[in-house]
């Protein structure tokens, strides 16, 4: 199978087992390939989906959801791939390179609509949305120490602000420009994930924003290492933020989520499972269907802190780029959409 190809590809899956000399009964299943862009292996998308992944895979030969196996879509393998982000999965949805991937309500609604940081390029009207999944709060990181109490205060500081293919970099811009600075008024870097935290506790940089579901796996390390804070995102500049951009909303981040950092308030964003319109609507049924699935709901609650949040109460919650048509199906089926 090593020339599956990088795209989505079916094959006839078949098996016989042997038992003392009597071959038990063999199966045959079409065996299905299906990626979700996530983004980096510290941040939330890459063990969200990997939960997700699992719980909308079934193998041949798997156990039936009635006898205690998997509940997900017949013969299909879900992967979770590690990306650069939202920008990122969304081009790579566009071109074929993988069959869905996650990404932030704002940035995905600039490329359908090839409007704001999407100005000028071309509308990706083969966008498609799955479902909303949780909310991502942006973080602000320093040291306890630094000095550094607002967005005002980095002028002129070593600022982080994620890699341009990920939705963290076009927020960090927006937040930066709705208190009146701009990327040249810091010194940008562009880390992403562990190597962020690495570098602001070797006082390489001074602070750096990331855009993730709390709490985030690199954030937790770094507070159990180093005296960090959260700086405010809040005040005038973030209720014009939400003014402006239906796609923000004013939130916090609660005291304890890092261990010894205290609670701050903050801008969040949706995080959501796109797909392209090409791909299969019974597919996208079949795995809408599965996400939703009781035994999913279990797998969610168990496998991320941020799982338990992920609902079908909220899985419409946001959208902005029209549902695939095979979601669309299964939320009326079960009366969520009229």
């Amino acid at each position: 199978m090593r020339n599956l190809g990088k795209n989505f590809k079916s094959v006839v899956f078949g098996a016989a087992v042997i038992f003392g000399g009597v071959s038990a009964p063999s199966f045959a299943a079409e065996l299905n390939f299906f990626t979700i862009g996530t983004g980096g292996t510290a941040y939330t998308y890459y063990p969200v989906g990997g939960v997700i992944a699992n719980a909308i895979s079934k193998p041949p030969g798997s156990r039936s959801c009635e006898k205690g196996g998997s509940c997900g879509v017949d013969g299909l393998i879900a992967s979770a791939v590690s990306s650069r982000g939202s920008v990122d999965n969304i081009n790579a949805v566009l071109s074929g390179l993988r069959n869905s991937g996650f990404a932030q309500s704002d940035v995905a609604y600039w490329a359908y609509t090839g409007t704001g940081t999407m100005k000028g390029k071309k509308p990706a009207t083969n966008l498609r949305t799955i479902a909303a999944l949780f909310e991502e709060h942006i973080h602000l990181v320093a040291l306890a120490d630094s000095g550094i109490n607002s967005v005002a205060d980095l002028k002129g500081k070593r600022v982080s602000l994620d890699e341009p293919g990920s939705g963290t970099y076009v927020d960090a811009n927006l937040i930066l420009e709705a208190n009146g600075l701009t990327s040249k008024d810091v010194v940008a870097e562009a880390l992403k994930g562990g190597a962020a935290s690495e570098a602001l506790r070797n006082g390489k940089i001074d602070a750096f924003f990331t855009v993730a579901g709390y709490p985030t796996g690199s954030i937790v390390e770094l507070a159990s290492a180093e005296k960090i804070k959260l700086v405010p995102i809040d005040g005038p500049a973030a209720k014009a933020l939400a003014d402006k951009y239906g796609f923000f909303a004013q939130s916090s981040i609660p005291e304890g989520t890092y261990e010894g950092v205290k609670s701050a308030s903050t801008v969040a964003v949706g995080a959501q499972w796109y797909t392209s319109a090409e791909q299969s609507e019974e597919l996208i049924y079949n795995i809408t269907k599965a996400l939703w699935n009781e035994k999913s709901r279990k797998l969610l609650d168990v496998g991320h802190a941020k799982g338990k949040t992920i609902t079908i109460e909220t899985a419409l919650k946001g959208v902005g780029v029209p549902l695939h048509a095979g979601a669309e199906r299964f939320y009326k089926e079960i009366g969520l959409l009229k």
